[in-house]
């Protein structure tokens, strides 16, 4: 995928520490560290959004739901 150049404003200590892991070689360049960062992040708010969606869900309404018309179905499957 291509890469967009941008220019960031950030706090000059949490800048030290990038550097720092930069110098360590944990990351090769101060871009790869912020965006890896950032996409651990975005996958942070995934998940958090995705759970929250779920906590919404009644379990009793979806085992309904995913139970409708099975019965009927069920007779038409074959014995094993």
């Amino acid at each position: 995928m291509p890469k967009a150049k941008i220019a960031i404003s950030m706090d000059a200590k949490v800048l030290e520490r990038v550097d720092g892991l930069v110098r360590r070689r944990v990351f090769n360049s101060r871009s790869q560290a912020i965006e890896d960062a950032v996409v651990e992040k975005l996958g942070r708010l995934d998940r958090t959004r995705l759970a929250l969606e779920c906590a919404k869900l009644d379990p009793a309404r979806e085992k309904e739901l995913a139970e409708e018309g099975l019965s009927e179905e069920m007779s038409g499957w074959p014995e094993y």
